[in-house]
């Protein structure tokens, strides 16, 4: 898994779709299956660059802050206009670094949803935060702001392990940004990353067992991979960086799953963790592949059938607003068979499952031609069939990435 951020369930579907090597067309797009939406605000921008890090962020020495506000609430606008009659059930601030946002931009982005669409009264509204002390002393303005629950970068609870990781906070700051954030905001949830260099199963159960003891609702466990472009990479292929292998990580693996279920946090998806109804709202809404808008640098969407991925650098996605009003690249319509892939490589990462009636309704055809029901049959023990719940089972999500392309059919083109 992508170490580094809560939303990295979207991300990572969107790498499944585009190795599976599918191509779009257009067609007429299909409707929603309700009337509730999710929103994502990408604000791409960082302090300095994580060496793990392949998200879109990018380190700038100044930021035009009333420029980008009056990008974003143009961007959510030209969302509202292809969306109308909704009702917004989460916002999601994801990054780069939404810490860094000003809270009347923040509070300028909420409101304008609330004015387009209106938000459900219990939306769910998620910042994604970094445990500095400069950051954290914004928490109640940002709380003020109408978010209600933050996802807070820790990534470790040991010093070495955060120099290594290029974390500018040591574990002191961090969890003092951790105690502010549970007085100010009613949800918190917080990264860690795991399988790092050297890190034992002793080591790791230790620190986890800490984590579990500081209160929270939620936590994002990832393990740490080696992603393309990143100084990691680098490191890497000159052989000086070698993290767990593919036993030592399955096993740290068992462990967190054991761990978090003792604690009563067991696993909804493969790398998040939560007390009962403490799930992300909004993360349900991609896995379960409901409408999402995507607004930002480089945010993926998906609406009525299509999807929509904005400019990923900063500076050519603000030219795109201000030429066209919107910071669109990419808008296609899905046929409906690929729509029902993405259905399966999302909603197969929960544990949950999907259903199967659902994605024949999505595909347009029989569930055969779109799930290779032989293959389940065969992965008995790591895929579990019964009726139409399709689900992989712990066993399986070591191997999600081979099951997947094993048991989904490829789409038309």
């Amino acid at each position: 898994m992508i170490a580094g951020g809560e939303r990295e369930g979207e991300q990572q579907g969107e790498r499944e779709k585009v190795a599976f090597g599918w191509h779009h067309r257009h067609i007429a797009p299909r409707m929603a299956d309700d009337n509730s939406l999710a929103l994502y605000v990408h604000w791409p921008f960082c302090v300095s660059k994580c060496p793990y890090c392949d998200f879109n962020s990018h380190v700038r020495a100044r930021v035009d802050q009333a420029a980008w506000r009056a990008a974003l609430l143009a961007d959510l606008a030209h969302e509202a206009a292809a969306l109308p009659g909704r009702r917004v059930s989460s916002i999601f601030f994801g990054g780069g670094t939404p810490s860094l946002m000003p809270p009347e931009t923040v509070a300028a982005v909420i409101d304008a949803a609330d004015a387009a669409w209106g938000l459900e009264a219990d939306a769910e509204i998620t910042l994604e935060a970094n445990p500095s002390s400069v950051e954290a002393a914004r928490f109640g303005d940002i709380a003020r702001a109408g978010v209600n629950r933050v996802s807070l970068g820790l990534q470790a609870l040991d010093d070495a392990a955060l120099r290594f990781l290029g974390r500018a906070h040591d574990v002191d700051e961090g969890l003092n940004a951790l105690d502010t954030a549970q007085r100010a905001f009613a949800r918190v949830s917080f990264d860690l990353i795991y399988a790092r260099p050297g890190q034992g199963m002793d080591e790791w159960a230790r620190e986890l067992a800490r984590a579990l003891a500081f209160g929270t609702e939620h936590l994002s466990l990832y393990q740490l991979t080696i992603e393309p472009g990143t100084r990691f990479a680098t490191e890497a292929a000159a052989g000086r960086l070698t993290i767990p292998d593919g036993d030592a990580a399955a096993d740290l693996y068992d462990l967190t799953r054991a761990l978090t279920s003792a604690a009563g946090q067991p696993p909804y998806e493969i790398s998040n963790h939560a007390r009962a109804g403490a799930e992300s709202r909004h993360n349900l809404a991609y896995w379960r592949y409901r409408d999402y808008a995507g607004i930002g640098p480089g945010a993926h969407g998906r609406r009525l059938g299509t999807a929509t991925q904005r400019r990923r650098k900063p500076e050519n996605w603000l030219t795109a607003i201000a030429r066209n009003g919107h910071g669109i690249e990419q808008e296609e319509a899905l046929p409906p068979a690929i729509q029902a892939q993405e259905a399966l490589l999302m909603g197969l990462r929960l544990a949950e499952g999907v259903d199967l009636a659902r994605i024949a309704r999505l595909g347009g055809r029989p569930i055969a031609e779109l799930v290779d029901l032989d293959a389940v049959a065969r992965l008995a023990g790591m895929v579990a069939h019964e009726g139409d719940r399709l689900a992989v089972l712990p066993a399986g999500m070591l191997l999600l990435d081979a099951i997947l392309p094993a048991i989904v059919r490829a789409g038309e083109a």
